[in-house]
């Protein structure tokens, strides 16, 4: 099973390589990520548009597109490690398709498609390793020592957030005084380190062999539940999910027509992005929901274990769901918070604000990493033990509920410094920093708690897809913003909102704080109901 074994009761000596190469990949990633919105309004890319809100909302739309290309290629590549190469090979594969990236942006900062394809490149390196570090990190533990696990995803979420500071910090800094060629060069470097630092582990690592053409595995349980008929007994489950598969085609089939020239009338030309990802969202919903329908007609035909396997993914997609609200409050603060935050007045002339540093509104962003890495052991040495004494446990699914609706709260109080701009006023950008803690405690709460859920959660055969499916939840963030983003660009929508009294702005943030606050309050009537599970390997 593994050519490594880990050590007793103790901390896997490997790991060490596998939070080194996370510390140097996450500064590549947010190196690029963060400064991604103010090159792209500043760069001859998007010269075609006037400066002003039309630039900043292609930018912003280009920004989207690509976070949800970075949370949809897990797919891939949960599918290619669990089917085929195992997570090793293929976290290594994938990074040197991820340093082709960046070096595309290095060198086509003035060419659209060298620029694209370097993104592109990104999307899918990024993206195929985001849900196979995390599960081969979990892989080093078994039984006998998965009480350190926490600890180690607790740590592997603080150096992540680690080198995103340092990025956050330094990357607008090296466009502002080197430009785009060294601000997207230096994080092409750290991501071949991080490739190299990885490689160097390779003799120590426990490998869980892929898991291959399993005749039991999650799709296999579904086909045949959706598949099998019983006497006497109607399809419920199969028609759904045939006719979620009918409405992705009908989707896919209308932005053909759109491109063409030949949609309806009444068909909004959403492009190719929110119509497949729209498309995926129905197959998952239909095909999830036909599933649980008929799910036990596959018994007999697998496994017990195998069906009850599959239906706990299908509860686990569910809360994922769910969160799926959350990130799109979270991701645009590397797009919306930077475009206001432009509108704002650095304090130069206050002699406790750094200039000599922060020189940049989009450097604000260095407050989210940095507010997780004083959070994160916060929250385990004072926050939940007292919580505790006080009779309440901070399960996950607790902790991840109420970190949306405080996300929520973070967009009230980004709407209210929107208000103070919008009334001609002029507001210091460290107001700014009171939505980013506030955002910050809502993320520790959602998205560091998810990472020991997600993998506990999930059957062994299941956990690179299952992990591949909580990143997708990124995906889907990403889509709501462009949804939106589409909406407003309606002449009767934009007549609403100006009825409104608020800017667009401005409307925008309060719209997204009560979208948190909706998801929150559904996610929480769901968790009262969920089973947990426990699926950490036998030692």
């Amino acid at each position: 099973m593994s050519t490594a074994t880990a050590d007793t009761g103790r901390m896997p000596r490997q790991i060490s390589y596998i939070i080194g190469n996370e510390a140097c990949e996450r500064f590549s990633f947010y190196g690029m990520r963060n400064i991604l919105v103010p090159f792209l309004i500043s760069s001859i890319l998007l010269a075609y548009l006037p400066e002003g809100p039309e630039r900043d909302t292609a930018a912003k739309d280009i920004f989207h597109m690509f976070v949800i290309g970075v949370y949809f290629f897990p797919l891939l590549g949960g599918w290619l490690a669990d089917r085929y190469f195992g997570k090793y090979h293929t976290i290594l594969w994938f990074s040197l398709v991820y340093c082709a990236g960046h070096a595309c942006l290095a060198l086509f900062e003035n060419n659209a498609t060298g620029f694209y394809t370097g993104l592109f490149l990104i999307a899918l390196g990024s993206g195929g390793i985001k849900p196979l570090v995390v599960s081969f990190c979990g892989d080093q533990f078994d039984q006998s020592n998965k009480s350190k696990a926490k600890l180690v995803f607790d740590a592997f979420y603080w150096i992540i957030n680690f080198g995103s500071f340092f990025a956050s910090l330094l990357a607008p800094l090296f466009l502002r005084h080197w430009g785009p060629a060294v601000a997207f060069g230096i994080p092409g470097v750290l991501m071949f380190i991080a490739t190299f630092v990885f490689w160097l582990g390779r003799r120590h690592y426990v490998h869980v062999p892929p898991s291959g053409n399993d005749p039991h595995g999650f799709f296999e349980v579904v086909k045949t539940a959706l598949r099998t008929q019983r006497q006497g007994e109607g399809r419920p489950g199969y028609f759904a999910a045939m006719a979620g598969l009918a409405l992705a085609v009908a989707l896919l089939g209308l932005w053909a027509l759109s491109l063409a020239g030949a949609a309806p009338a009444w068909w909004p030309d959403f492009g190719f992005v929110i119509s497949a990802c729209l498309a995926l969202g129905v197959v998952i919903a239909f095909g999830g929901w036909g599933a649980s329908m008929q799910l036990e007609r596959a018994r007999g035909l697998h496994p017990d274990a195998a069906v009850d396997g599959v239906r706990a993914v299908l509860r686990i997609l569910i809360v994922f769901a769910l969160v799926t609200p959350f990130w799109s409050l979270f991701d645009q603060k590397a797009s919306t918070w930077i475009i206001q935050g432009r509108e704002m007045v650095i304090p130069h002339h206050a002699a406790w604000w750094p200039s000599w540093l922060i020189k940049d509104a989009a450097q604000m962003q260095a407050l989210n990493p940095l507010l997780v890495m004083l959070l994160i052991p916060f929250n385990n040495l004072v926050l939940y033990p007292a919580l505790r004494r006080l009779g309440w446990e901070p399960t996950a699914l607790r902790r991840m509920g109420w970190g949306i609706a405080i996300s929520g709260l973070s967009w009230i109080v980004a709407g209210a410094l929107q208000l103070w701009l919008d009334g001609g006023q002029q507001v210091s950008l460290t107001w700014q920093a009171l939505p980013y803690l506030l955002l910050t405690f809502g993320e520790v709460l959602v998205s560091a708690t998810a990472l020991e859920f997600a993998y506990s959660q999930a059957p062994h055969a299941m956990k690179g897809v299952i992990m591949a499916f909580w990143y997708l939840t990124s995906t889907f963030g990403s889509l709501w913003v462009l949804l939106t983003n589409f909406g407003i660009r309606n002449e009767a929508v934009l007549g609403r909102i100006a009825g409104t009294g608020l800017s667009e702005n401005a409307f925008l943030m309060f719209f997204f704080a009560g979208f948190a606050f909706v998801a929150a309050l559904a996610f929480a009537a769901y968790a009262r109901r969920y089973p947990m599970q426990d699926n950490y390997r036998v030692a």
